[in-house]
């Protein structure tokens, strides 16, 4: 099985609270390629690229979060491939 991308909505309290370099940090450590953001909603959004058990992996993690997080929801969505390079913390 190759590489599958997923786009993936957290919310809860997951701004100001170092959430964005955290998550970098786990992708970079799963070898998941992709970015992640701020929305105006309060939500972070992440598209996430890799084999499938670094990203169930990564999802579970995102369901924790940083140390000062408090994730409420997390809904993610199988979309096409994107074949992005790296992972990226975009503004």
């Amino acid at each position: 099985m190759g590489k599958l991308h997923y786009d993936i909505i957290v919310k809860g309290r997951v701004q100001g609270v170092w959430f964005r370099k955290y998550t970098k940090i786990k992708a970079d450590e799963l070898d998941i390629q992709g970015f992640v953001k701020n929305l105006p909603t309060g939500e972070v959004f992440t598209e996430a690229e890799g084999d499938k058990e670094k990203l169930d992996a990564f999802i579970e993690w995102l369901h924790k979060g940083s140390p000062n997080s408090m994730v409420y929801f997390v809904e993610s969505k199988q979309n096409d491939l994107k074949n992005h390079e790296y992972f990226e913390i975009k503004r």
